[in-house]
């Protein structure tokens, strides 16, 4: 069998004031994750060099000017940038959300370059990252603008997959957002990086209601009768394995999520919620849909603990290990439909 090759993999820095730095460091500390792949970060040697100081790490890295300098078997750091950066651990800063993106913009420019393989997002403060060049929600929402395909945010683990019909939308906005169209995008988006991401051929899809009880027909809200009810019908009846919508208050306490290989829940909470609850610190968020891949750990930049060499590494390691496992996947995915009649073992 064809050998995978290392993948390089690219990680924007995140908010310098909050933990994504030192989960990223702290994940290549240990030498062998870098048997696993070739890890460039977007950001500073200065940077670097400050932050191995503060969390006293033994790491070894070296600077380059360009992702393809970047060398196996060590930790490269990508400088974006040169003059020194004051970071003040805990601190909202729209000084250093420039500094986040700054790097995850000339991250995402060499993932479309073919520069790196995969991206791994250390995370931002929603807040202090806006700016004129940075007017979304987060990382989701400007990486559909930067690559190629429609994103969705994918919550997973290897039991457990969550995406959403709408993320960063305001509560009062979401029966009039979740539309027919709607539906059919985010469960098509879902069903291709079912198989194309995670080898699942044939992918069983479960679906939640919009409003309490699924609406109980039509006693609370009519958007699930008038709206989910029959887009869902209309996408089995072509074949499709989606199944609801279901109640969201019972279907997790009942452990009905392990029959399906995936999950789609209307808004941000109504997945998330539940999500984290089983599955925090391990989880990753990666975002389906688009034409590389882009994976975070599943959680923020946690000021509260920033700085005090106490962050847990696990999410960001697990989103490491998924972006490469995805990627591989999805290269294995595109060999075999290239290539449909590939070659089978003769018959005796």
């Amino acid at each position: 069998m064809k050998q995978a090759k290392k993948v390089k993999l690219g990680i924007s820095i995140g908010d310098l004031n909050g933990i994504g730095s030192e989960i990223a460091l702290k994940t290549f500390d240990d030498s062998r994750m870098l048997d696993f792949c070739t890890p460039v970060i977007f950001a500073s040697a200065k940077v670097i060099t400050f932050l191995k100081k503060h969390y006293k790490l033994s790491l070894n890295f070296q600077g380059i000017d360009h992702p393809s300098k970047a060398i196996d078997g060590k930790i490269n750091v990508m400088n974006v940038w040169k003059e020194g950066v004051n970071i003040k651990f805990g601190e909202e800063d729209a000084k250093i959300g420039e500094y986040a993106f700054k790097s995850l913009q000339a991250a995402t420019q060499a993932l479309k370059k073919d520069e790196i393989d995969v991206l791994v997002t250390a995370p931002i403060h929603k807040h202090s990252i806006q700016s004129a060049d940075f007017n979304f929600p987060g990382h989701t929402d400007y990486l559909a603008k930067e690559l190629e395909g429609e994103s969705l945010m994918f919550m997973i683990t290897d039991t457990l997959k969550i995406g959403l019909f709408t993320d960063h939308v305001a509560l009062k906005d979401i029966a009039s957002t979740i539309t027919p169209e709607l539906i059919k995008k985010k469960l098509e988006i879902i069903q291709h990086t079912l198989k194309q991401d995670f080898r699942i051929q044939k992918p069983k899809i479960a679906v939640l209601g919009i409003n309490p009880h699924s609406g109980d027909q039509g006693v609370i809200g009519k958007e699930d009768e008038n709206t989910l009810k029959p887009t869902l019908q209309e996408l089995r009846d072509k074949g499709d394995l989606v199944f609801g919508p279901f109640s969201a208050d019972s279907f997790f306490g009942t452990k009905n999520y392990v029959n399906f290989d995936a999950i789609v829940a209307s808004y941000h909470d109504q997945g998330l919620i539940p999500f984290k609850t089983l599955s925090f610190g391990n989880g990753v968020n990666f975002t389906a849909g688009l034409s590389k891949v882009r994976t975070s750990p599943d959680h923020g930049t946690a000021f509260e603990i920033a700085g005090t060499n106490s962050a847990n590494i696990n999410s960001f390691k697990e989103a490491v290990f998924r972006a490469i496992e995805i990627f591989n996947c999805r290269e294995e995915y595109k060999e075999l439909t290239r290539n449909p009649l590939k070659k089978q073992g003769k018959k005796i």
